[in-house]
């Protein structure tokens, strides 16, 4: 893989960029605060080379060969990618930096930027990184506990998330409170849940569909 490593511990700065002069210098800035950074020429490279679970920051340039800035965004927001994204061009406008946010990049830098203002926005979004991707490890971790249960356990829980008790979820299912009871049992057990309310609570808060 293109790039430089740090020894210092925590998310690392990806860099997508076609101008290798660009690249080596944010290379050099972040090496001197101690943070580090893999650098990419193009969008295939980083597809092809980066570490989808390791917490990171994008850096990726607007106009490249072959896939574009935002063709990138969208083939990580389809892959679910959690990473905050900043994007750098040099022929940045108002129309163009709105895209990019609604799509859901932290900023829009235009070049030549301060080092100093890179440096505040990448060390503001590490923070960010660490956070987001706390989150997608315990959201993925919530759906595959989910993801195991049968069809109809999934359709008790789905009930018990909406708020309904066994008496009227055995009616609307047409069996027994006994046999739902079983069933809750069973949903605890094979989540590992704390308990029935605790599933629920992840389950809402990852937003994951039983």
């Amino acid at each position: 893989m293109s790039g430089t490593e740090s020894a210092v511990a925590g998310p690392v700065v990806h860099i997508v960029d076609d101008d290798h002069d660009l690249r080596r210098s944010l290379v050099f800035l972040f090496e001197s605060v101690g943070v580090q950074a893999l650098t990419y020429p193009d969008a295939a490279t980083f597809l092809a080379e980066y570490d989808a679970a390791e917490p990171a920051v994008l850096i990726v340039d607007v106009r490249m060969p072959g896939l574009s800035g935002f063709e990138l965004q969208e083939r990580l927001l389809g892959l679910g990618y959690p990473a905050p994204i900043i994007f750098c061009s040099a022929h940045g406008d108002i129309a163009m930096s709105v895209r990019a946010l609604r799509q859901g990049a932290v900023d829009f830098l235009e070049k030549p930027y301060k080092p100093q203002q890179m440096l505040d926005v990448v060390q503001e979004q590490l923070r960010e990184a660490e956070r987001r991707f706390r989150e997608h490890v315990h959201r993925r971790a919530v759906g595959e506990r989910v993801e195991s249960l049968t069809t109809r356990e999934r359709e008790v829980l789905r009930l018990v998330v909406d708020g309904l008790p066994s008496q009227l979820i055995a009616r609307r299912l047409g069996t027994s409170v006994k046999t739902v009871d079983v069933h809750r049992a069973r949903i605890k057990a094979k989540t590992g849940a704390d308990s029935l309310g605790a599933l629920v609570r992840d389950v809402l808060q990852c937003r994951i569909e039983p």
